[in-house]
């Protein structure tokens, strides 16, 4: 242990509204990653934090530290056929299935993807979850498989090594059970540490905005994607934002292996619309930033060429691409209560239910249904009449239909005076 530093000096340096010195933030991190601070003392730090915010310097180096605590990827452009390579990370919501098909058509444009992901928690699904819907496939890789398959394939998504920042994982298990999740600094940190140990050499982030995801406000939003784009661009890696709309779920599943048919339906040239314009809008920032700004990874999608990625990207981690998805054994309708139009479609409430059904998890390593969720037929702005379904909610055990149903009370309106639908983009943030 340094002389110079403490648990408890750290602690009361923040909580006066104190900046923490680079060494303070360097042996904190490390002492509480090997068990040297306890629980309650970092559980009081990140309270601290919560309080008094972070200036931008404490938080690149508490970021900084975070990286060091594990390992850092090398992904050298020589073995990867002189490929650039991107990543894409969204905040998270309802019906955010974009990994999916943008990975291989961004991978289709010449550009190596190398997408670690997660598991659901909550109300919004895990990328990892959906995947695992298809049989066979497997989210496990090691590195040299994972460097392997990005330069046969040009992409890959699986679960992030342990050795990757573990202070982090070790603070995100304690934020969640001290109520102190909502720290922008804490939450840029975290999401940052993460990509920038991975080694990507640019990233683009999806920032969700609205009820159904974690940033309901568009201020607080856009303050978190200006903390991460300044995290990477002091890390050297390119880094751009796009906040974007979460109001309402985005296209017409929430689930898994549902959200996995659309998917595939997109990368066929069809799928709902916010689906695809969202995926092209991420896909040209990964390709400008990677330093491909004239490909059109429109015309990768439709020749094809992205849906031949997608089933070679597959079948390298063990899946059957063209194998039946899932069905639920039982569903239940959920139909207009009067003619109209739909007013309000509330992600969080579809979420909710879709969670409730089984489609995602209240803890860590709980097992999740892959037929679970819910199918969306009416968005707002729709003309509905009195009896019409307007979802359908799938899911192996009939008896959580009662509290998925409860989620949606109240969650959609059928009356007039549509304003119309706002924008899916709703701003950019460039370092």
């Amino acid at each position: 242990m340094s002389p110079a530093v403490d648990a408890v000096d750290v602690i009361v340096t923040k909580r006066d509204g104190g900046v923490l010195s680079d060494e303070q933030i360097d042996w904190v991190i490390a002492a509480y990653t090997r068990g040297a601070v306890a629980d309650e003392q970092m559980s009081a730090l990140a309270r601290a934090i919560l309080l008094n915010g972070m200036t931008r310097g404490e938080i690149s180096r508490w970021t900084e530290a975070m990286i060091s605590s594990g390992v850092r990827m090398q992904l050298p452009r020589d073995e990867l056929g002189g490929r650039p390579t991107t990543d894409k990370h969204s905040t998270g919501g309802v019906g955010d299935k974009i990994t999916l098909p943008l990975a291989p058509l961004v991978a289709a444009c010449g550009v190596a993807v190398p997408q670690l992901s997660g598991r659901g928690l909550g109300h919004t699904g895990g990328t990892l979850d959906k995947l695992e819907s298809i049989p066979g496939w497997s989210a496990e890789l090691s590195n040299e498989a994972m460097l392997q398959q990005l330069e046969d394939v040009g992409a890959v998504i699986c679960a992030a090594g342990s050795g990757l920042a573990p202070a982090d994982k070790k603070l995100y298990a304690l934020r969640d059970v001290t109520a102190t999740v909502e720290s922008i600094p804490l939450i840029a940190s975290s999401i940052m540490s993460k990509k920038i140990a991975e080694g990507t050499g640019s990233l683009v982030l999806d920032v969700k905005v609205g009820n159904g995801a974690f940033m309901k406000d568009l201020a607080d939003a856009r303050e978190l994607a200006e903390t991460m784009v300044a995290l990477g661009t002091d890390a050297g890696v390119r880094t751009i934002a796009l906040l974007t709309d979460m109001s309402t779920p985005l296209g017409l599943t929430a689930g898994n292996a549902l959200e996995v048919a659309e998917s595939v339906d997109v990368l066929a040239g069809g799928g709902p619309g916010d689906v695809v314009e969202l995926t092209l809008a991420l896909a040209r920032e990964m390709l400008a930033a990677a330093g491909k700004p004239d490909v059109d990874p429109a015309d990768a999608l439709a020749s094809g060429k992205a849906m031949d990625v997608w089933k070679r990207m597959i079948s390298a981690q063990g899946g059957d691409p063209a194998a039946a998805l899932p069905v639920a054994r039982e569903i239940h309708t959920v139909t207009a209560p009067s003619s109209g139009t739909l007013t309000r479609l509330d992600a969080m409430g579809v979420g909710i239910a879709a969670w409730r059904l089984g489609a995602g998890r209240s803890r860590p390593g709980e097992a999740v249904q892959a037929a679970a969720g819910v199918v969306i037929h009416a968005k707002p702005g729709d003309s509905v009449v009195q009896g019409q379904p307007l979802l359908t909610l799938h899911t192996d055990t009939p008896e959580r239909f009662d509290r998925s149903l409860a989620a949606l009370d109240g969650a959609f309106e059928v009356g007039d005076g549509f304003a119309g639908a706002g924008p899916v983009i709703l701003d950019r943030v460039v370092g």
